[in-house]
């Protein structure tokens, strides 16, 4: 069995929780309750998916939505990391076409994920903000995102899995985050001895959106078949523990890699 179906089945299980559509300062203006399993079936490369979702709230009535496929495969759009925690999304920027991923973090029993789109002009357009946790369990959600929580240096390990090759290669990883307004910050990265800046937030061309559940959003305002650029989410998961995913697309739109890092504060 190879490693990225041996990671995708540490997402077996049943997961409650919510869709929130947000606005564009991360808060939920709709909400519809969820139910999603993961379920493994009789033969070894097959895994029931099924989501439900219920218009009023009621996770005991019947479903406004529900949708079952299976799965013997994963395409090449997504991948997944030892720890569950998976992203997947466009894998060409086109003209005319919307643009778009999800991320999905995996942390004991609980899920952050996270879907962007961006429309077919490559104009940021919205999110849509999905928190778990595994049925039976009293996993916590974190507090709302305040930005200067996640100020300060932080270190740990990355794992990058490039467009033509599944299998992740590691590193270790430093990074600062500089806290510059209420909705700015300064991200300096460095991954494998190679230095990486970005700014984000209100006059800049990356957008930053802070939302519940300690989750956040960087994403360049407008995307391009013409340029080199990154989308990227995060969860704080506790104090001092947060995990990225990083999507890397090259100059001509093509995505290129994939990169998790789970980081303690230094």
């Amino acid at each position: 069995m190879d490693i990225q179906w041996q990671n995708f089945l540490r997402n077996l299980g049943e997961w409650r929780g919510s869709f929130d559509a947000l606005d564009a300062d991360g808060v939920a203006v709709e909400s519809t309750a969820s139910i999603l399993t993961l379920e493994q079936g009789s033969e070894e490369r097959l895994v029931h998916f099924r989501l439900r979702r219920f218009a009023d709230g009621d996770r005991n009535g019947t479903p406004s939505h529900d949708m079952q496929q299976d799965y013997r495969s994963l395409g090449r759009q997504v991948v997944f990391f030892d720890s569950g925690t998976f992203c997947k999304g466009s894998l060409q920027v086109a003209p005319g076409t919307p643009f778009g991923g999800e991320f999905g973090f995996v942390h004991g029993d609980r899920r952050h994920r996270l879907v962007q789109l961006h429309d077919a002009s490559g104009t940021f357009e919205r999110l849509v903000l999905i928190r778990e946790q595994r049925a039976g369990t009293n996993a916590p959600e974190q507090p709302r995102l305040e930005a200067e929580r996640l100020q300060g240096r932080w270190r740990g390990q990355a794992s990058t899995i490039n467009a033509d090759w599944p299998v992740p290669s590691s590193a270790a990883c430093q990074f600062e985050i500089e806290v510059i307004g209420p909705r700015q910050l300064r991200l300096h990265t460095e991954l494998d001895g190679r230095p990486e800046a970005l700014a984000a937030g209100d006059g800049q061309d990356n957008q930053l959106t802070v939302m519940d559940d300690g989750g956040y959003h960087l994403t360049p305002r407008q995307v391009s078949h013409r340029s080199a650029f990154s989308v990227e989410a995060g969860w704080l998961a506790g104090p001092d523990r947060l995990e990225r995913l990083i999507r890397h697309y090259d100059a001509s739109g093509a995505w290129l890699s994939a990169t998790q890092i789970i980081a303690t504060r230094d």
